[in-house]
Parts: structure tokens; C-alpha cells; sequence
């Protein structure tokens, strides 16, 4: 999808002037004046611009040569700093951008989720952290220099072309783009400069240079080089692939900068796995799990942010080398066995690249379950943001689910915080035979549910279901060490194994109710498929379940909602040992099928309320409860 990029173009003596959208400047005065209090991450994200263009270049060259220039010897990015005129510039010799790409990509943010991310950045108020996790995760650093810059020049040749642009912006209203002259652009590639402000002059200084790139780029991989004043080019970092190094070498602080580089985002990683494979296919693993949710979590496109290097040459920068479910793992896998030439195409059907998936994968799923026995604080933080996602696969790879059951956690009714499934199975009630389960929106809306109660006053734990995907994978799951996963609103409670404790009993036992069970049927015919005596129910008179091969409530429900139709009619439950269904029961047994005509239609809308449902015929309904009140009261 793409949008107008600008809203105005006028005519200037050497190109065009553009006017930005309302949203980009809107934009640029937040991250000016109340995104951030520590401007350094400027210089970072303008780096790694820098170096994800000398990828991109570097795999392009290997099918086209003659993207690279004449001389051209290794890619780097280098930085100039000219204290005397207050400028900044850094320089790339990358792929480059045309005409076009200049005005899409510096002239508009984010393209469809600019909105997005200014309702996200006006949340956050001046959250410098929480702003820094932003600018990350919309692609937007550019911007960011606006912050130091009063003006920005950017100068780019795309790598084979023979024309070079400038475009320049005080960040203020408008941008012009106008021809570049060729002896001033780079043989190919991008020169940004900028003219600091004047409380920004630190930023032309070589030290604080040095600092910044070594606190926040050091493990790009390309190297970067600082023009010093003596004339001389000294290099602030080799361009070292950090995932190629031993894992016993790099520090905690050097996984937290590439982390910052390679993911986009500011948190402090939850999980780390690095490793190396050898056999029968070789590659290296840096892989980080975060512990915030990133923005893109749920983009309907759920695509992967796992960049693929073969030989240490960059290739994809969201290769599905992960499956969906697991899309939130940020980081770097690099194949020493996949061709170099491989293609987009390629990557969707290559045998090598589908094996170090199904490893990767195991590798991930393993050192998870390590950090849930080994912490379980730190897993629940993980869990909370991603479970969600990680249930997912429940669904869509069943061949997984035994794996995915280790790793799962869920709320419960007799717990506070996440329970394991195994935990859950250890503690099961003598002739209990499966694992109970509720759906709800919420768990204020589960733990009031009616259907819940027979199993709370049994004392049986149910696990509460609260995102969408758990009407789904509950459906087609076969159950956990042979006992079955059962919804507490769908079919006959079996729960006459696991009697009510004493205390729960009434006095003189339940009340046959078979004889009102049908006068009930009679008068609300259709509205129901069944009536009948209710095992789930200790407090309340009444709830609406599924059928006995029925969907689970909130299943049908959320399908209904989907296909634009109604649920199928319910089966009524009534309990045998509540006091209004006793004194109905007499009455039917007293007066016959028409006396009770009117609580039928009463009982099944407070069936429905208590089903988080309005009465089917509102009117209806608060008619004969008022002539049921008016009896009461003559």
C-alpha cells in the first residue's frame, strides 16, 4: 500500500519544492520536542541506514557486477565532522536512491502506519525509553536527525545510474529535491550532512563521536571510518560480524548494542541464544527474544524479522526461516551452504533453507523451556508478551503441540499467575478425566460465568482462555498426557465422578425437574435445542451450554461474528437443587405446562444476560417481568 507523499510541489530554480504531509511534520515536531532527552540515537540510526544499504548493494553485485562502480574497494560507511563549520556528514558507497526513492522515502514515514505510530508516539508523552522503542520499530530513524540538524543535505546516486539528487529540508514544512551535480555525489551510494544546530555542536566533535559509535554501532557489519582532522581516516569498528565470534567472547553490553541494531528496538533483550551448527549443514545462530512487545506483533501480514546472511553476505532481511507463531525472535542466521545467488523466490522453496528452520526452531523452542524451568519470573514476563503469539502454533503445527505444551502457560481458577500444563495434570481431582477449560473475553467475565461453578465448588481447577487464537487451537487439540481438553460450556458436565462437598449439598437432595424440564422446552421451542437438569451449576438457576458435538459458546460465537450469522440454539440448564427452580418445578407440577410459560421465556433471557448476551426480544422480556413483579406485589 502506499501513499501521496506529498501535498504540494512548487517550482524553485533548481528542482522542486515539496511540502510534507501533515502527519510527517506533525511527526517531526514530537521527536524534536518530546520524544527523547539523550539525542545520541540519532548518529546509530543513521548508521545502520548506512549499512543496510552496503548490504543490499553487496548482494545485488552478485548477480549484476556492474552495480559497483570502477575502484570500488570493500563497502564502509564514513563519518566527517567539521567543528568550524558546525557540520556532521555521513557517507556510504551502498546502493543509493533514485529520484523517486529520495521523495517516497525521505518525504513520507512509515507510509500506511505513520498514523499508527503518531498515536502511538502522543501516548507515550516524553518517555525517552518508550520513545526510543518507537522511532525503532516504525522505521523512521532518519527523522531523528532533525533533533541536532537544522537543515540536512542528503546527496545519493543509485549504484548504476548516472544521475545523482539532492534533497534538503530544515525539517519545517517543505523538502526541495533538485539534480545533483555528479562531481559532488558519491560514485554510488548516499552522503548525509548536517548542519548542527547550535546547541548540538558536541555532535562535530570527533570524540563524542567515538563514543557514540562505539556505545551503539560498534557490531555493524560494515565497517565505519571517522575522517579525523589531522587528514588522517581512523576506524572506529571492523565490521566484525558479532555472530561469527565465540559466544564466550562477546560481552553482555556488545549482545545489547547488536540487539539494538538488528531488531530496532530499545529493550533489553529477554532471552539470547547464540550458537553455531555443524553437521550435516552449517550456519551460525544470534537469535534475541524480546521482552516488550513490538508494534508489528499482530500485522496482519505476520511476517518474520529474521535477517538471512550466507557467508557473511546479506540476503533477506525477513527470510521465514521461523515459523509465524514464533515472528516476535529478532536476530541473525548465517548459512555457510546456501548459494549466494539465491533469490526471494528461491528462499520460499530451498530443501537447506526449510532444514535450518525446523533447527532453528527446535533450538528456540528448547532454550525457552530452559528459561521457564530456570526462571520463571524472567519466562512469565516473556510469556505474558508473546504467549499469545506462541499458541499460534498450536494451530497451525500440530506436529509441534507436544513441544508448544512444554512451554505453555495459562491462567487458571485455582491459581494466581501462569500454571504449566504439567503442573495443571499433577493436580488433578481423583476421577477427574480431563482438562477443564473456559473461553471468555476476559477473566472477570470467565470467573462470573455460571457454567464455571459446579467445577469451583468441586474444587477442580479450569483453565481460563482469554485471546482469540484459544478457540481455535482448543478445537483440534487431542489433549495433554491422555487426558482430553474439555470446555466447561459445551455438552453434559461429567462431573458425577467428583461429587459436591457436603457443605454444597442441599438437605434433601436435588429436585426431579424432568417434568419442568419439558414444560420449559414447550414454551420456548426453537429458542433452545434442549432442556435439561444441570451438574455445572451450584449458584445459579439457570445457563445456556453447546451441544453434546456442538461448537464451545465462544467459539460459535466468534464464528458467528466472522460469517455475519447466529449461533445454533443452546441447551438450557437448569439447576435441580436452586430454591427458584424448586418452587417452579411445584408449581408446574401443580398447575401444568401454562403456568410456567412465562418463567421460561424470564429464565432463558437471564440465561442469555449471564451468557454476556442481551434477551433475544428485550420488549418481550421486560413485559412479563413486570407482570411477574406485579403478581408478586398484590
Amino acid at each position: 500500500m502506499t501513499t501521496d507523499t506529498t501535498t504540494e510541489t512548487t517550482a524553485t530554480a533548481g528542482g522542486e519544492r515539496h511540502a510534507f504531509e501533515a502527519e510527517v511534520s506533525r511527526l517531526l515536531h514530537l521527536m524534536v520536542h518530546a520524544v527523547y532527552s539523550n539525542k545520541d540515537i540519532f548518529l546509530r540510526e543513521l548508521i545502520s541506514n548506512a549499512a543496510d544499504a552496503c548490504e543490499k548493494l553487496r548482494y545485488l553485485s552478485l548477480s549484476e557486477p556492474g552495480l559497483l562502480p570502477p575502484g570500488h574497494d570493500g563497502f564502509r560507511i564514513e563519518i566527517a565532522a567539521d567543528a568550524a563549520k558546525n557540520t556532521l556528514t555521513i557517507s556510504d558507497n551502498g546502493i543509493g536512491m533514485s529520484r523517486e526513492e529520495m521523495k517516497d522515502n525521505l518525504g513520507t514515514i512509515a507510509r500506511s502506519g505513520t498514523r499508527a505510530f503518531l498515536d502511538q508516539l502522543a501516548d507515550k508523552g516524553g518517555e525517552q525509553k518508550q520513545g526510543q522503542a518507537l522511532i525503532g520499530q516504525f522505521g523512521v530513524g532518519f527523522y531523528s536527525a532533525f533533533m541536532v540538524a537544522d537543515r540536512v543535505r542528503v546527496v545519493s546516486r543509485k549504484a548504476g545510474s548516472e544521475e545523482a539528487f539532492a534533497w534538503v529540508s530544515d525539517g519545517k514544512g517543505t523538502f526541495e529535491l533538485s539534480p545533483a551535480d555528479l562531481a559532488e555525489a558519491p560514485a554510488a551510494g548516499t552522503r548525509v550532512t548536517l548542519e548542527l544546530s547550535a546547541d548540538a555542536a558536541t555532535y562535530a566533535e570527533e570524540a563524542t563521536i567515538e563514543r557514540i559509535v562505539r556505545e551503539y554501532s560498534a557490531h555493524v557489519p560494515v565497517p565505519i571510518r571517522l575522517a579525523a582532522a589531522d587528514g588522517e581516516a581512523r576506524e572506529l569498528a571492523d565490521g566484525a560480524a558479532l555472530w561469527v565470534k565465540p559466544k564466550a567472547s562477546v560481552t553482555p553490553e556488545e549482545y545489547k548494542e547488536f540487539y539494538g541494531h538488528v531488531g530496532g528496538l530499545w529493550d533489553d533483550p529477554a532471552l539470547t541464544i547464540h550458537y553455531r551448527a555443524e553437521g550435516r549443514h552449517e550456519y551460525s545462530v544470534l537469535l534475541f527474544v524480546p521482552s516488550q512487545k513490538p508494534f508489528d506483533l499482530f500485522d496482519p501480514d505476520r511476517r518474520g524479522r529474521i535477517r538471512l546472511y550466507v557467508r557473511r553476505v546479506f540476503i533477506a532481511d525477513d527470510a521465514a526461516i521461523l515459523p509465524a507463531w514464533l515472528r516476535f525472535v529478532r536476530g541473525v542466521v548465517d548459512s555457510e551452504d546456501l548459494p549466494l545467488n539465491l533469490s526471494r523466490e528461491m528462499l520460499q522453496q530451498n530443501p537447506v533453507l526449510e532444514q535450518i528452520g525446523k533447527g532453528v526452531t527446535n533450538r528456540v523452542l528448547a532454550e525457552l523451556g530452559k528459561l521457564a524451568d530456570n526462571d520463571a519470573e524472567a519466562y512469565a514476563k516473556v510469556w505474558d508478551a508473546f504467549g499469545a503469539v506462541i499458541k499460534e502454533g498450536l494451530y497451525e503445527a500440530p506436529e509441534r503441540r507436544d513441544e508448544i505444551y512444554k512451554v505453555a502457560r495459562f491462567q487458571t481458577t485455582g491459581h494466581d499467575g501462569w500454571r504449566s500444563l504439567g503442573a495443571y495434570v499433577a493436580a488433578m481431582k481423583e476421577n477427574q478425566t480431563a482438562i477443564y477449560y473456559a473461553l471468555g473475553e476476559s477473566r472477570a467475565a470467565v470467573l462470573a460465568s455460571p457454567q464455571l461453578e459446579g467445577y469451583v465448588a468441586r474444587g477442580l481447577e479450569v483453565l481460563v482462555l482469554t485471546d482469540p487464537v484459544d478457540a481455535f487451537w482448543v478445537r483440534t487439540a487431542l489433549g495433554y498426557e491422555g487426558k482430553p481438553f474439555k470446555s466447561i460450556s459445551q455438552g453434559a458436565a461429567d462431573l458425577d465422578l467428583i461429587p459436591l462437598p457436603a457443605a454444597a449439598e442441599q438437605p434433601d437432595g436435588d429436585t426431579d425437574v424432568g417434568p419442568l424440564a419439558v414444560a420449559l422446552k414447550a414454551a420456548l421451542g426453537d429458542k433452545v435445542a434442549a432442556v435439561r437438569a444441570s451438574a455445572r451449576l451450584a449458584t445459579s438457576a439457570v445457563c445456556l451450554v453447546a451441544s453434546d458435538y456442538g461448537l464451545d459458546r465462544r467459539t460459535e460465537k466468534l464464528m458467528a461474528r466472522g460469517t455475519g450469522g447466529a449461533p445454533s440454539s443452546a441447551v438450557l440448564e437448569i439447576n435441580p437443587r436452586h430454591e427458584l427452580i424448586r418452587a417452579l418445578a411445584k408449581v408446574e407440577a401443580e398447575r401444568g405446562e401454562t403456568a410456567v410459560a412465562d418463567a421460561a421465556v424470564l429464565l432463558y433471557g437471564q440465561a442469555r444476560i449471564l451468557d454476556g448476551e442481551a434477551p433475544e426480544d428485550p420488549a418481550d422480556f421486560a413485559a412479563r417481568l413486570g407482570r411477574l413483579m406485579q403478581a408478586g406485589l398484590g
